[in-house]
């Protein structure tokens, strides 16, 4: 079964930055999409940023210009980059496979992140 390890969130002030990994295993990692998605309480999980295995990244609007993701293909690791974070980021964060074949039902743990002054 597929697994992943999420670490690097905590508590920020506006404005400043955090840096998500996350670590998969049992998984042919280089041939996926990944994804980091976030969930907010209360609200549904969404996809926020993902990343082709080939390295091209994709955004949601809301985080287009603050985030960015990228991937280490030999280590299966992937990465997100959070700048200038605002309070509406509070979440807590998933990394899974996005793309067309969508997310696999095993999840991590999440990592929180909370904006607040």
């Amino acid at each position: 079964q597929v697994q992943f390890v999420e670490s690097g969130g905590g508590l920020v002030q506006p404005g400043g930055s955090l840096r998500l990994s996350c670590a998969a295993s049992r998984i042919l990692f280089s041939i996926h999409t990944m994804g980091w998605y976030r969930q907010a309480p209360g609200k549904q999980r969404e996809l926020v940023a993902s990343i082709t295995s080939s390295g091209t990244p994709d955004y949601v609007d809301s985080v287009k210009g603050r985030f960015t993701i990228s991937r280490d293909n030999a280590k299966k690791t992937v990465n997100l980059q959070m700048n200038n974070l605002k309070p509406e980021d509070t979440a807590v964060y998933y990394c899974n496979r996005a793309g067309v074949y969508g997310a696999f039902d095993s999840w991590g743990q999440g990592t929180q992140v909370a904006v607040s002054s």
